[in-house]
């Protein structure tokens, strides 16, 4: 079987995949020379946006499809199954390789250290028609895309995105959140977001910085001072327009069970790596399904009312914008088109951090 020199090489590239704010939430574990054990825990103790664990569990699925991928390229398959009797706030991942003679590397390898995200403007070619197809294609079975291109769509989305981004700014809950995941002043960030890859100006940059510093600032700010404009033309109206499509995933079947969230992520890594080898770039786009997440459960995001109910109506415009019931599943909504490789970006812990497997 694979060597430890193997196994780290595949782990190498693995980590690599997407969470939601660079938190990486898995830790490796070399069982033995066919067994690597994936301990996942979730941020929801901290993170608003972690609803019920489900946005870890969707980082674990999407980890879990690109260590597949990344053992590809040694002549290796791996399969993954979840170890029963854990609690899903830590759940282990339990991945068997075999040598699988004769098979080819999967054709995603390559772009596993160069997918990204674009959180600036992109072009607005559009998506040509084999693009196209191979996004609708590339979730897989049990999952259907649907596109939004014309100018009119991506205006109704810059709508949504503009009012989803009003709760965001103003939901004292998210501003913990924000304070933790950027890394100010920087290019990179092993573990957050660093400060010139969020999409703004220098200048708002500076401002937000100042702002952040603590919630009485921020609250002020958007009371008297329109502090949420700035931030929204930027980070939302102009790249919702500047872009080829707007992309949402629906799940056939309802998301009930943690695998359910597992297998989402799995989808979205395989929709986000083809997207970047027909030469696209992304920017997910999951605040308007992580709110409706909490109003169709019957849930409050927020101490201050008012938050739920702007999530609320938020919740019905999607509904209404992409012509769902209550209960449809949506699992990813992202932003795709051409532009130039990001200059910043988030990078990742080292094997060896990863590899500090918490005590049970």
């Amino acid at each position: 079987m694979a060597s430890r020199d193997v196994l780290l090489k595949i782990l190498d590239l693995a980590r690599w995949a997407p969470s939601g704010d660079n938190t990486q939430p898995y830790r490796f574990e070399i069982v033995a020379d066919d067994h690597i054990a994936v301990h996942g825990h979730d941020t929801r103790d901290w993170c608003v946006y972690d609803f019920d664990g489900h946005a870890s569990h969707i980082a674990h699925g999407a980890l879990l499809e690109t260590l597949r991928i990344a053992a590809s390229g040694h002549g290796l398959k791996a399969t993954w199954s979840i170890r029963v009797g854990l609690p899903d706030t830590a759940p282990i991942y339990d991945v068997k390789l075999e040598p699988a003679s004769g098979a080819e590397a999967d054709p995603l390898l390559p772009f596993i250290e160069t997918r990204t995200v674009q959180r600036r403007p992109m072009r607005t070619t559009p998506l040509s028609a084999a693009q196209r197809a191979a996004i609708a294609d590339a979730p897989g079975a049990g999952f259907s895309v649907q596109f939004f291109e014309p100018l009119g769509a991506r205006l109704r989305i810059a709508r949504l995105l503009w009012d989803s981004a009003h709760i965001r700014l103003t939901c004292p809950e998210a501003y913990e959140v924000h304070k933790e995941v950027i890394e100010w002043g920087a290019r990179y960030s092993v573990d957050r977001i660093p400060e010139q890859a969020v999409g703004v100006d220098s200048l708002t940059a500076r401002l937000m910085r100042w702002v952040m510093h603590s919630w009485e600032r921020v609250a002020f700010f958007n009371r008297y001072l329109g502090g949420t404009v700035a931030p929204r033309i930027q980070l939302d109206v102009i790249p919702a327009v500047s872009c080829a499509a707007h992309v949402l995933v629906r799940s056939e079947r309802p998301l009930a069970e943690m695998g359910d969230f597992v297998d989402a992520g799995v989808a979205l890594q395989r929709l986000w790596l083809t997207a970047t080898a027909h030469g696209l770039h992304l920017q997910p786009e999951m605040t308007p399904l992580i709110f409706r997440w909490y109003v169709r459960a019957g849930r409050s995001i927020s101490a201050l009312r008012a938050i739920d109910i702007e999530a609320a109506a938020v919740t019905s415009y999607m509904e209404r914008l992409v012509g769902a019931e209550p209960e449809t599943s949506f699992t990813f909504f992202c932003r795709v088109g051409q532009s130039k490789q990001p200059a910043s970006r988030s990078l990742r812990h080292s094997v060896d951090k990863l590899m500090e497997v918490p005590p049970s």
